[in-house]
């Protein structure tokens, strides 16, 4: 009798569980699915981010002096970042947001609060998932520096490694501040945007479940891209500065960064690459919704 009653109890602990992590295995799952797919295109926006030319002259280059398997350098820290930060990211939200509405007696929010929620969601994501980010943005930026100064990271983990080793626990969070930043600009637009366009297509527009995940991705990745590319930018060159032969650094912080960016190229210089960030950011956005999407409906099909 008692292993009876033990059963039923086990087995209501194990839901209960499931039921809490469940967003967070669903947010990392269809980020690194996502990823997967979007990782040729970071790696040519990153490049131009870096001077090298335009998306056609970077593409061509990779190709002919490094050979396809370029376009996948840094696919480990990618995977790395999206189980850390969009795990962090997508579930929280969706924890928050669920929270939200049940006090607000199941009522869909007003947007200011998903913007809010998004905010917030952005900062926890980024905060857990910074030191992936470091060794990604290392990695691909690697090729573009003198032989002599590059790291020749073997693989995410072992970047990790290497910055500890080399600089410090604390340097894993380098370039923290605006990776916080751009993240709760990112989630802003990305999160709030996408709950809000799914109410539009579902329930005004009367759109099918199809053109409801496609319209409200497209809506989601433009705002996102639009949100958080400035902070994208001065993250990228403050991640991959180097010291000058007396030791000193290019820019002090993000702050000196986003100065003197804008006093030598004006405010547009913060949306170099823009096309290219846009096309990345608004799939990846787009194909994390779709993969979230059919993650959720096979869990239902099989009951869980």
């Amino acid at each position: 009798m008692a292993d009876a009653k033990q059963q039923p109890t086990t087995a209501a602990a194990a839901t209960g569980v499931w039921k809490t992590v469940k967003p967070f295995v669903n947010g990392g799952a269809s980020g690194m699915l996502a990823t997967c797919v979007i990782q040729p295109i970071d790696m040519v926006k990153v490049k131009i981010q870096l001077g090298e030319g335009s998306a056609l002259q970077v593409t061509k280059n990779m190709l002919a002096n490094e050979g396809v398997t370029s376009f996948y350098k840094g696919l480990s820290a990618g995977l790395l970042r999206q189980a850390t930060y969009t795990t962090a990211r997508l579930g929280s939200f969706r924890v928050l947001t669920n929270k939200a509405v049940e006090k607000n007696d199941g009522k869909p929010l007003p947007l200011v609060q998903k913007a809010f929620i998004g905010l917030t969601a952005g900062a926890i994501g980024a905060c857990v998932g910074s030191p992936a980010d470091l060794a990604l943005i290392r990695m691909q930026a690697d090729s573009t520096l003198p032989i002599a100064q590059r790291r020749n990271y073997k693989n995410a983990f072992h970047a990790l490694y290497r910055i500890v080793a080399d600089e410090g626990v604390l340097a894993l969070w380098k370039g923290a501040g605006p990776t916080v930043v751009r993240a709760m600009a990112l989630n802003m637009g990305m999160l709030a945007s996408y709950d809000q366009s799914v109410e539009l297509f579902r329930d005004k527009l009367g759109a099918g479940e199809v053109q409801t995940v496609l319209g409200a991705s497209a809506v989601s990745g433009f705002f996102a891209s639009a949100c958080s590319l400035p902070f994208d930018y001065v993250k990228t060159q403050i991640q991959k500065m180097q010291p000058d032969a007396s030791g000193k650094y290019p820019y002090t912080g993000s702050l000196d960064c986003a100065m003197k960016t804008f006093k030598s190229g004006g405010p547009f210089k913060f949306y170099t690459g823009f096309p290219v960030y846009c096309v990345r950011i608004a799939p990846h956005v787009m194909m994390t919704w779709i993969f979230l999407n059919q993650i959720q409906k096979f869990e239902k099909k099989i009951g869980i």
